[in-house]
């Protein structure tokens, strides 16, 4: 596996410098959110900043993912939106459309997989959505049968790219644990609709230990998000200040044979970047 870092807690920096950043301290994978400041596939310089990303990775070495959580992209007033539960046809056909775009970036720059996740239920989180009940007699089941929808459209343009996709389960979200993520994966039926945990949100939502849930959803894993949380509390904190055992973790990681990237998710540690890059790498490269 590969130790990387989330250019979303480097929005200070120019995405340039902090790639640079991640190299000199050892990082060999970086997951690149596509942003405003970073690969935005609607400035009028995406081509040429898309070519000097390609470059700069191959020159650094560095292996990675794209990422598609980019508070404010897609709407200037309102976080995350819209996605592929929001109420409306264009809101929702939107976000497809990005996340397609998002593809063709990995595919141009060669990275493991794009990650991205189903969106708020503005109904409520749904405990126990049914995909492909064919029932829409309820807001929530009919959110879900959006989220479908949208799952396949996106996965049958990754397939015809030849790119992985890695479904996150987000806490608050309509899907928020792994059995959820395991009843959409079966309806949308591809292989290239694999998974991203995110160790703290394993914390958070799940239940048993980090390890054993590792052990279970080892088959469609391909991507990994790590920091330190709290049970119950969706606040990525930096490593230390939760409540995770890291070591059965990283070794769990191990014994399942995981070589992919393994991304350190601090967006709100910004302020003091170069800091937490560096507390970060010596604390997981000791395990």
């Amino acid at each position: 596996m590969l130790l990387g870092y989330n250019t979303n807690g480097l929005a200070f920096h120019r995405w340039q410098d902090g790639l640079e950043l991640l190299a000199e301290v050892g990082y060999q994978a970086v997951a690149i959110t596509v942003d405003q400041h970073c690969l935005n596939p609607f400035s009028a310089n995406f081509a040429s900043e898309l070519a000097e990303m390609r470059q700069t990775l191959k020159r650094l070495r560095l292996r990675s993912v794209i990422e598609t959580g980019a508070r404010f992209l897609l709407d200037p007033r309102q976080k995350h939106e819209p996605t592929l539960i929001s109420s409306t046809a264009e809101g929702r056909s939107r976000r497809v459309e990005f996340l397609c775009r998002c593809v063709d970036i990995a595919h141009e720059l060669n990275s493991d997989a794009v990650s991205f996740w189903s969106g708020v239920s503005k109904t409520g989180t749904l405990v126990r959505p049914e995909f492909g009940s064919g029932k829409s007699d309820s807001p929530t089941e009919t959110a879900a049968q959006w989220l479908l929808d949208g799952c396949r459209r996106v996965t049958d343009y990754a397939e015809a790219c030849g790119v992985q996709l890695a479904f996150e389960p987000e806490p608050g979200m309509l899907v928020e644990t792994l059995e959820q993520y395991g009843r959409l994966a079966e309806q949308v039926g591809s292989p290239r609709f694999g998974l991203t945990i995110d160790i703290g949100h394993v914390q958070c939502v799940e239940e048993g230990s980090i390890a054993d849930q590792l052990r279970r959803w080892a088959k469609p894993l391909c991507n990994v998000h790590i920091e330190d949380m709290r049970r119950g509390v969706h606040e990525h904190l930096r490593f230390g200040d939760g409540e995770i055992d890291f070591p059965p973790v990283m070794a769990a990681l191990r014994e399942i044979g995981y070589t992919g990237c393994v991304n350190v998710e601090l967006s709100r540690h910004s302020h003091m970047a170069s800091e937490m890059l560096r507390e970060s790498f010596e604390f997981l490269s000791r395990l």
